[in-house]
């Protein structure tokens, strides 16, 4: 057991399933290779615990690597069981767990080792978008085995024991882990986009990953995740306040207050996560104006797009909170902001998933085109009342527009102050989108929950047929 951990592989196990659910498979495999001595060295299932049991009843696959056996590395056997339980995972259809506590590779069978590593990621590649792939690290998980969570649909840390890395901080040029410690839990969530949440403990984690499993499909051809809702559906909603705060809207608004939030602190401008409307489980997408969610970053738009592509591979409805008035303005965000938003309108735009789309404050220019605006294919769109829609500013409209003709105007001021109302009206508010069949309905705030309710009820039946193809060239 590594030095940090508190938790044996098998505790992991047994924390994470339901009581003596557990049912062990390969249990007798043990190393090959004859290297380097390895012959004389225990190796008890070859580091890696593998099996399924079930998390509040549902059927789910588990693998768990033992830190005391090797210092969890990854060598040839134990390579292969990960691949066979991938491999039952995807014949059953449920969802499979990595608990992971690695070395990395196991120098001792190198080649053998390393074609290890390249079954485990063909093994998630073909998973990919057929069951949800989760990973949890509990102390080491660098070189190669850093793909693994990389290659996963959710990702979790604990605060103080776990690492993850491709390159060591020591290794990194300039760089040392007293300077930044890129391998750190707090680095990896805030930066490199892979974690989605982090823990004081790993019974904490334990318990987060149970939660995600009762509100996930077991695989993509798998009926929508139910639960009984003892929540008033015309519960009123008293949301005026939550224009800038999309978090805290999705929370009020969902049953019971219901919210798992994913890479919370990563692009903390567009909050992702899932709620429950009527016992459902919803995907959400907003942007945050809190943390500076009222342009579009590069970090925030990729989020949204890989957040989007999971949901639409498992039939899971979207619901979007759009508040933007343009881009991300600086050197660095320029250098790849059209892509990161290629990216993501290519997500909501092949979405065959109910979609539906609530404009609460700022709805200007391709930025609002992007963020699942009824012409790249929301299904239904709303707006609130004060809700402004539209090119761009009204203000910085009319600056534009009758430069010369304020210039020579008597009053200036009063001059743009008639021009700007008058293009807000036109051209820039909730009613004049309403009129052109861009905005389905302008609702109250306070209906704003019984309102989408009914929007995903009566898309539960949608099917939508895209074009034949392979895939994308941007997917």
């Amino acid at each position: 057991m590594s030095n940090n951990s508190k938790l044996s592989a098998r505790q992991r196990i047994a924390t994470l399933l339901d009581a003596s659910s557990f049912v062990e498979v390969g249990a007798y495999v043990t190393a090959r290779s004859t290297d380097f001595n390895l012959a004389d060295k225990e190796t008890p299932a070859d580091g890696v615990v593998t099996g399924y049991g079930v998390v509040n009843g549902n059927l789910v696959f588990v693998y768990s690597q033992d830190a005391e056996v090797l210092h969890g590395s990854i060598g040839e056997m134990h390579g292969k069981k990960i691949a066979a339980i991938y491999d039952m995972a995807v014949k059953m259809g449920a969802p499979i767990i990595g608990l992971v506590d690695c070395a990395g590779l196991r120098l001792q069978e190198a080649v053998d080792a390393l074609n290890g590593f390249g079954t485990i990621y063909a093994k998630q590649v073909m998973a990919s978008g057929v069951i949800p792939q989760i990973t949890a690290i509990f102390g080491s998980c660098g070189g190669g085995a850093a793909i693994i969570p990389g290659l996963s649909d959710f990702t979790y840390m604990v605060k103080e024991d776990s690492r993850l890395f491709v390159n060591a901080p020591n290794v990194l040029d300039g760089n040392h882990v007293s300077k930044l410690d890129t391998a750190s839990a707090e680095y990896q969530s805030k930066c490199s986009g892979t974690v989605d949440g982090v823990f004081e403990t790993e019974e904490e984690l334990l318990g987060q990953i149970r939660q995600l499993i009762s509100i996930l499909p077991a695989n993509n051809e798998t009926d929508l995740s139910y639960s009984e809702c003892d929540d008033d559906l015309n519960r009123g909603v008293a949301v005026e306040g939550y224009i800038e705060d999309a978090r805290s809207l999705l929370i009020t608004i969902s049953d019971n207050h219901f919210f798992i939030e994913t890479k919370k602190d990563y692009a903390k401008d567009m909050v992702t996560g899932f709620i429950r409307f009527n016992g459902a489980t919803v995907g959400c997408v907003a942007n945050q104006g809190t943390e500076g969610g009222d342009v579009l970053s590069v970090s925030g738009a990729y989020k949204a797009s890989e957040f989007v592509s999971f949901c639409d591979a498992f039939e899971i409805p979207l619901l979007t909170v759009t508040n933007v008035k343009g881009y991300k303005a600086t050197v660095e965000e320029e250098a790849g902001l059209a892509k990161a938003v290629a990216a993501m309108t290519a997500a909501f735009a092949g979405a065959t998933v109910p979609k539906v789309n609530l404009i609460t404050g700022q709805a200007f220019g391709s930025a609002y085109t992007a963020m699942n605006s009824k012409s790249i294919g929301a299904d239904i769109e709303y707006a609130w009342p004060a809700a402004k829609i539209g090119m761009m500013d009204p203000e910085q409209a009319v600056r534009i527009m009758y430069a010369e003709e304020s210039e020579q105007a008597e009053d200036k001021k009063a001059f743009l102050a008639e021009k700007k109302k008058e293009f807000a009206e036109k051209q820039a508010s909730a009613m004049a989108a309403a009129r052109r069949g861009i905005v389905d309905d302008i609702i109250v705030p306070d209906a704003t929950r019984k309102r989408l309710i009914a929007a995903f009820e009566m898309l539960y039946t949608k099917c939508e047929e895209k074009p034949a193809k392979k895939h994308g060239s941007k997917s």
